[in-house]
């Protein structure tokens, strides 16, 4: 890439050297800075909770004041519920980097901060306590803890969800300028167009080698080359540039872009080859000025994986009884609306090839299976899997029962008998192949009613994207990822989005 310290044709630039010429040049305004208004909105959100808890506790645990015999010291209660705790809250979630806007909108590294604040809010008020041999309650001091602990996370859910509303209508993001050979580029763009919640918008593709190449083809963002690049993102007004794929190995070029961008409050990012990998198993081990990305192997497994199979079972066994009236309900419907057995099974394949008698609500006439070779000219979907919007094998309540997804419900059963999980890939039916190559890696682990696939857009997604979340499940389960599936797919469920 080509990088220079000087306009071309216009005014001369200072030529930065990589040491910052000023304190105060530190402080320069950024390119973007949509994050400041937002950052302002947590810091009243942060303490609208804080404050709230305070009520909580004073007005919810008996007897707050209990042991104050004089009015000072009860007023110096007061003082601490209301104003030192709540002041305390706010540095302590600053000075943890919960209003870092790296973390805005994407990830959990803005909740683990705001947990790790949470346990140094209570070392604290334990060691001041045990110090100063206070006399308070400690029910109040524990309620107010927690439940500040708990309103933050919750209503930073609510001012992530805001954001991702944002993202969506174009308010709100990062322009990016990607850097690097066309294709590594234009991958990188799919990719980022894939999470529109994450804010990233690429505006153009700085390409660095194959121009030629690239000129007579329909590009979805404009395309440069031959120009000073820091030049180019300022005529894009782009905030952010990302250096993609082998573009990056010139450790030099990369050096001096990054100097070069100092003071002009743009960001660099570098986009590796490595795709698909989540945080967690990705370390950087610095050796000697030479940063080392080092890959862990996936773990499914260990006392996280043990919790997974606990809150399996107990959930479902306490499902299977909370829905039973619901059950049989939708079986008298079923009953009523067509002839036929009220549950539809299938051979399905399961963990390590494993197959096994998968349990779903019928939604379909009970020839379903025979008319489906003269509808496979209407199939809407690709790979393994059969799919019509309008399929006219479905009946009027497996519509209803389809759009509600409570057709899923069934396999509740499975899950109870260690053939499913509450969260995992879609069991593929056993018929459609051996599952060759990497779809048969998502047999790593248990099938699951719901699954990241699902709350990606469900049939509405290509075979080839719906193998790629399943794939990234598998090579980076976490239990705080299935919980957080599990959240997603409450929301999808209601918006009823690629469900037929």
């Amino acid at each position: 890439m080509r990088v220079a310290g000087a306009r071309e044709g216009g005014d001369q630039q200072l030529v930065t050297n990589g040491v910052t010429r000023s304190a105060w040049r530190r402080l320069a305004p950024r390119a973007s800075n949509w994050h400041r208004y937002y950052q302002g909105a947590l810091v009243g959100v942060d303490m609208f909770a804080v404050l709230l808890a305070s009520v909580i506790a004073v007005n919810l645990t008996p007897t707050p004041h209990a042991g104050f015999d004089t009015d000072g010291q009860l007023h110096f209660f007061y003082l601490t519920v209301w104003l030192l705790l709540p002041a305390a809250w706010l540095l302590t979630v600053w000075g943890t980097g919960s209003y870092d806007r790296r973390y805005f909108g994407m990830g959990n590294e803005e909740f683990k901060r705001v947990i790790r604040a949470s346990m140094f809010m209570l070392a604290f008020v334990s060691f001041a306590a045990l110090t100063f041999k206070a006399d308070v309650s400690r029910v109040t001091v524990a309620v107010i803890l927690l439940a500040a602990a708990c309103l933050i996370m919750a209503f930073r859910l609510g001012a992530r969800y805001g954001l991702h509303r944002m993202r969506v209508a174009g308010r709100g993001v990062q322009r990016v300028l990607l850097i690097g050979a066309y294709p590594e580029a234009l991958e990188v763009y799919r990719t980022v167009r894939r999470a529109p919640a994450a804010g990233l918008v690429p505006v153009g593709i700085y390409v660095t080698e194959g121009a030629s190449s690239v000129r007579n083809l329909d590009t979805p963002v404009p395309v440069f080359a031959g120009t000073d690049v820091v030049t180019c993102a300022e005529q894009l007004e782009a905030d952010t540039l990302a250096v993609c794929g082998s573009a990056s190995a010139d450790a030099a070029d990369l050096r001096r872009l990054a100097w070069q961008l100092e003071g002009t409050g743009r960001d660099l990012v570098v986009a590796p080859q490595l795709t698909d990998i989540a945080g967690p198993r990705v370390h950087i081990r610095p050796v000697e000025g030479l940063p080392l990305l080092y890959v862990e192997e996936p773990k499914i497994s260990g006392v996280g994986w043990l919790i997974k199979n606990i809150l399996d079972i107990s959930s479902s066994v306490i499902g299977l009884a909370l829905l039973s009236p619901l059950f049989l309900a939708v079986a008298i419907a079923i009953k009523t609306d067509s002839p036929g057995p009220v549950f539809f099974r299938q051979n399905r394949v399961g963990r390590d090839g494993e197959t096994f008698s998968c349990w779903k609500f019928r939604t379909m006439y009970i020839d379903a299976e025979e008319r489906q070779a003269a509808l496979m000219m209407h199939n809407e979907t690709d790979g393994l899997l059969f799919k019509m919007k309008d399929d006219p094998r479905i009946t009027n309540v497996g519509k209803w029962l389809r759009r509600t997804s409570i057709d899923e419900f069934p396999q509740l059963v499975n899950v109870v008998r260690g053939e499913m999980s509450l969260v995992g890939p879609r069991p593929l039916p056993a018929e459609n192949g051996d599952f060759l190559g990497d779809v048969r890696r998502r047999l790593l682990v248990r099938p699951g009613i719901t699954g990241l696939w699902q709350v990606s857009g469900r049939s509405d997604l290509s075979w080839d994207d719906a193998v790629r979340l399943d794939l990234y499940y598998v090579d980076n389960w976490s239990l705080a990822t299935d919980l957080q599936i599990l959240f997603r797919t409450v929301a999808v469920v209601l918006r009823r989005k690629g469900a037929y």
